[in-house]
């Protein structure tokens, strides 16, 4: 009798969710490195508006899960972010 009452509560639970399925937490898509999946598309340091969007709102350069560019790229990325400061195209921080 427990255990009919027992499967009886599993199978309301269940809702035909994948067994690794948490509604807490969807999983993402993985993010394309903008890249590499566009040829056409150069870093220049001289680019601030380009630039910009690898950088957040107080001057810090973004990680590589925020913006989806791969391990090359990222590099790449922080060497011009670094230059465009250095020759004052972006500003280091914020206010």
């Amino acid at each position: 009798m427990a255990d009919k009452k027992q499967n009886k509560r599993n199978n309301n639970n269940n809702k035909n969710y994948d067994d690794d399925y948490n509604p807490r937490f969807r999983k993402q898509r993985k993010k394309v490195c903008a890249l590499c999946s566009d040829k056409n598309f150069v870093l220049d340091y001289k680019n601030a508006e380009q630039l910009k969007k690898f950088v957040n709102d107080k001057g810090k350069i973004l990680p590589r899960r925020t913006t989806g560019a791969c391990a090359k790229h990222q590099r790449d990325i922080t060497t011009a972010v670094k230059r465009a400061r250095h020759i004052a195209i972006l500003p280091y921080a914020q206010n």
